[in-house]
């Protein structure tokens, strides 16, 4: 099992402004939940671990994820308000996010909450986003990335949203120290770019390499991936679309990332620091392909195994 640690919100999609105002439509989101649903709808066994609201869009949000088969086992409800996401989409399809989480229940989980063990068919955590610069949540997360590194695999995706955590100094401080602990990092260019100020992404990856990590995965739309293990550089060309909009298209990779790991016996310490050059071509384009189907639909609306498949020996 997969367990995904983070937020789960509401996305709140704003289409163009008329003389009365915005016309809106309120959809499941958060990248930790979005990977938690990508992992789920591709079939293989995923838990979330977060907390969720006893408002109407936490109910929403547990449903969207039962409805995945993913595992509640690890949602524990508050009476805190669940966070809104304003999402504008510019011209290119790329999304604008504005925030409204004061004192919101995906923040809400404490270190003391944490399980007190985690059962041994866990086999991989995958955190990230702003979970890891908000509190509690934050510190609950790396509590729990520290206490389980080396008994199973941590896989890390920054999915930097500065206008949440604030000090990015700070953010970039915690994401570094869990940089030690986690045997995979996935990045956007985006992020590297945020963080470091950078658009030499093959030196990032090698950096991050150095503090931690066995796989490091830099995606750059529709660039392609680029990966680096050990002392090697794979880069993929990203399957051309026509793009609707890329909300959720970085959470699907990743998504397809762990699932394509998990589903080949390679999502272990041993097996991701023991990869071959062929085992990461083939969970890029997998998992670049499940990105793409997405970037085909409005919204996070992650693909089953199935559709990869067929999407894939289309264009073989």
């Amino acid at each position: 099992m997969i367990l995904v640690c983070g937020e789960a919100l509401i996305d709140l999609f704003i289409g163009a402004s008329s003389q009365t105002g915005f016309p809106a439509e309120a959809v499941a989101g958060g990248s930790p939940f979005n990977v938690a649903i990508g992992i789920g709808r591709l079939g293989r066994p995923a838990a979330f671990l977060s907390t969720l609201s006893d408002d109407v869009f936490g109910t929403f949000l547990a449903g969207k994820l039962a409805e995945s088969g993913v595992s509640p086992d690890y949602i524990q409800r508050c009476p805190n308000y669940t966070t809104l996401s304003v999402v504008a989409t510019d011209a290119s399809g790329q999304p604008q996010y504005s925030f409204y989480a004061p004192n919101s229940a995906d923040r809400a989980l404490t270190p003391e909450a944490l399980p007190t063990e985690l059962p041994a068919n866990v086999s991989a955590i995958a955190a990230g986003s702003y979970a890891l610069g908000v509190e509690p949540i934050a510190s609950a997360i790396e509590t729990l990335l520290r206490r389980e590194a080396g008994s199973r695999v941590i896989s890390l995706d920054p999915n930097v949203r500065p206008r949440v955590v604030g000090d990015l100094a700070i953010y970039r401080e915690r994401f570094e120290r869990l940089l030690a602990h986690a045997d995979i990092v996935k990045a956007s260019d985006e992020d590297v770019e945020i963080l470091y100020s950078t658009h030499d992404l093959a030196a990032a990856a090698r950096d991050w390499l150095q503090r931690g990590p066995k796989l490091v995965i830099v995606t750059r739309g529709e660039k392609g991936p680029l990966a680096a293990f050990g002392d090697r550089i794979v880069e993929r060309l990203a399957p051309r679309i026509d793009v609707v909009d890329t909300v959720g298209a970085g959470d699907t990779f990743h998504a397809g990332l762990l699932s394509w790991l998990d589903a080949n016996n390679l999502l272990t310490p041993q097996g991701i620091a023991g990869l071959t050059d062929a085992q990461v071509t083939a969970a890029l384009d997998f998992a670049a392909a499940a990105a793409a189907i997405v970037c085909t639909r409005r919204g996070a609306n992650p693909p089953f195994w199935a559709e990869v498949e067929q999407f894939m020996a289309a264009r073989a």
